[in-house]
């Protein structure tokens, strides 16, 4: 009797466990229930819906994850994860036919290459400039092998803001300039000249410049379309492209290479006031930082900035792209399509080389005796950039600018020593960093006895007291090199600072090394 009382308390008390369960997760068994009833729901009434609506499984993937984001917290769920068949076949079909290496007739296993994706950009687009009524250059990189081994071509076309006007099209012609120095990018200068002397932007209504590239590529031949260049309504001077009737603003205008590495900002502050003391007042300086700028280079060039007397390009994003010597040939490209109308002569040197022109002459006498030519070139007088003169003694020439110690030329024979050079922008279609060979005119080789550049080689990356060595004498042979004493800048030294005081006062004579 006793054991039949136990059995019932026992079945009593099973009831009431299951009935709390139930209770405890009643209001997930109604969603699961629901979720179940609409499901079963949509699979009877799917023959009988119209062809036009469909559903996937997909679907009811999407339906039942928002099932299970809103079960509680507590509830232990199972995740599966599920590949997506349609994303997954569009990486691969049945119909990609892979290639296979082959034996040729005489033995030989033919290996085959098939690239995936983009190992280099088509084209990177960095400017493009109007040069002339009818004339574009669009300045960037390609990849150099694409040029290499590919047919690369370009084509050329405007649409104009007037929706009544078709677009025109022409083939542009592309210059490589850096040919034989470009890395995986080389930089490409593509000249679009329209047919009609008119039929670009007419009534300066405005328009866009777009650059179609196609790769040339034997087998999977693409065409990427790159807007380059937007000229909004009235925006266009066309009086800028008579050279008859428009006076420059700048007689000499530099533009200078990509600045990189750990500059000495006093090096930096000696070129600069050689430069625009010897260039005069219509002058300008571009320059390019590429790294190279730090703060306290930039300090040195703050006030001739705030003079309107230097200009500073920010290019570091063009690290992004791997070219010759952070990409220098398609930055000169861009300085020179960009003013190209704005300056009578450009100068193309590097920041640890100083132009110069005999005391008899001036630079405006030298220019105007070389106007009959597009270009020319200045020879190279280099000098030391260790070995210094201690005329003076140890104490005063360490107070000195570098320009005035490092005074030791060299003059070993050589068969040929880099040159720099000079163009008149307006004949020129692209250009180098030693000289143009894309031009219209004449190149001068022979201006030795006119103009000349002393190059300290180095002297701008060493953050240090450039003198290693002192020497009084006329000719030092030094590590197998001999060496002259030539003070052709040094005797224009004083004359340099006391103009840089005069100018922007004494706010850099703290500058260190």
């Amino acid at each position: 009797m006793a054991m039949v009382k136990e059995k019932e308390q026992n079945h009593n008390k099973d009831k009431k466990l299951l009935v709390g369960v139930i209770w405890n997760f009643s209001a997930e068994l109604k969603l699961t229930f629901m979720a179940l009833l609409v499901l079963f729901t949509l699979a009877t009434l799917l023959p009988f819906l119209p062809s036009s609506f469909s559903l996937s499984t997909s679907d009811f993937r999407f339906c039942i994850s928002r099932f299970s984001s809103s079960l509680p917290l507590n509830s232990t769920t199972t995740t599966t994860t599920t590949v997506d068949e349609s994303t997954s076949s569009s990486s691969f079909s049945p119909t990609t036919e892979v290639k296979l290496d082959r034996v040729l007739d005489n033995g030989v296993i033919k290996r085959t290459f098939t690239g995936y994706g983009s190992a280099a950009y088509n084209f990177v687009s960095m400017s493009a400039y109007r040069g002339g009524v009818n004339s574009f250059a669009v300045i960037g990189l390609s990849s150099k092998p694409l040029h290499v081994y590919g047919h690369p071509s370009y084509r050329c076309e405007w649409v104009s803001s007037d929706p009544t006007q078709d677009p025109i099209s022409t083939t542009g012609s592309k210059i490589l300039t850096d040919w034989g120095y470009g890395r995986i990018y080389t930089t490409v200068v593509v000249n679009c000249t329209f047919s009609s002397l008119s039929a670009v932007n007419p009534q300066n209504t405005g328009g866009n410049l777009i650059l179609h590239a196609t790769t040339g590529d034997p087998e999977l031949n693409l065409t990427d379309s790159v807007p380059v260049l937007t000229e909004p309504p009235n925006s266009v001077d066309f009086d800028l492209y008579n050279s008859t009737t428009t006076k420059k603003k700048y007689d000499y205008l530099y533009c200078g290479s990509s600045l990189y590495g750990n500059l000495s900002p006093q090096r930096v502050r000696e070129w600069i006031a050689y430069h625009v003391r010897f260039f005069g007042e219509r002058s300008h300086f571009v320059l390019h930082d590429a790294g190279g700028i730090h703060e306290e280079v930039f300090e040195v060039l703050k006030p001739w900035i705030e003079l309107g007397r230097v200009t500073l390009h920010d290019i570091r994003d063009q690290e992004r792209f791997d070219g010759y010597y952070h990409n220098q040939f398609m930055v000169v490209n861009d300085c020179l399509h960009r003013y190209r109308f704005m300056a009578k002569w450009m100068f193309f040197f590097d920041v640890d080389e100083f132009v110069y022109v005999p005391a008899k002459e001036t630079i405006s006498s030298v220019m105007e005796s070389l106007e009959g030519y597009s270009q020319f070139t200045i020879e190279q007088m280099p000098m030391s950039s260790r070995i210094c003169y201690d005329g003076d003694g140890p104490a005063r020439t360490y107070r000195k600018w570098g320009i005035e110690k490092l005074v030791y030329r060299d003059v070993k024979k050589v068969p040929r020593r880099d040159r720099k050079y000079a163009v008149q922008p307006e004949n020129v279609f692209a250009t180098g960093v030693h000289m143009s060979q894309n031009l219209q005119g004449r190149t001068y080789h022979k201006a030795e006895s006119k103009i000349r550049y002393f190059h300290y080689h180095g002297s701008i990356s060493q953050r240090r007291e450039p003198c290693r060595y002192l020497f009084n004498d006329s000719n030092v042979f030094f590590e197998n090199t001999p060496y002259v004493l030539d003070t052709t800048i040094r005797d224009v030294g004083l004359a340099v600072r006391t103009f840089e005081l005069r100018t922007i006062g004494d706010r850099l004579l703290r500058t260190r090394q």
